[in-house]
């Protein structure tokens, strides 16, 4: 963990940087060590969402900068496989809001669901569809096909 930070990069509001590209490049360099198809678990952004008004069940999150995030990974494994590298699955970080592991935070958010619930243990536990849930369900009925490279 930690290490040295990529000047060229850009990062979370928590530091995480975010390197599309970086996934295909783990993705060859695993399968060329150990020569196994490759399922990628937990890949999302965590980021301080607004809940508005607007939204399919009255309130949403427009969370453009996770779609470009998970859009731009998901471009990279494409990429991968178009490499050779047998990919099996691919998964999301939590598909719902849930208190951070990293930071203890519920403010720091992973879903494509938003859960009404604070740092403080406020909130009404609702749930509310993310512009990324919609997002998300059409990269998934589309086999990909709805990705778009930047």
């Amino acid at each position: 963990m930690g290490g040295v930070q990529n000047p060229t990069l850009k990062a979370s509001e928590w530091g995480w940087q975010i390197d599309p590209v970086g996934i295909r490049i783990a993705m060859n360099n695993f399968f060329d060590r150990w020569h196994k198809p490759l399922f990628i678990v937990e890949n999302g952004l965590g980021a301080k969402d607004e809940l508005i008004d607007g939204g399919p069940d009255g309130k949403t999150v427009e969370d453009d900068y996770r779609i470009s995030y998970m859009n731009d990974h998901l471009v990279q494994v494409a990429e991968a496989i178009k490499d050779e590298i047998p990919v099996i699955g691919y998964t999301s970080w939590g598909p719902i809001d849930l208190v951070s592991m990293s930071s203890k935070q519920l403010s720091k958010r992973y879903g494509f669901i938003y859960v009404d619930r604070h740092d403080d243990g406020t909130g009404t536990l609702a749930r509310y569809r993310k512009k990324s849930f919609d997002w998300y369900k059409e990269v998934i009925a589309s086999n990909g096909e709805s990705l778009v490279e930047k």
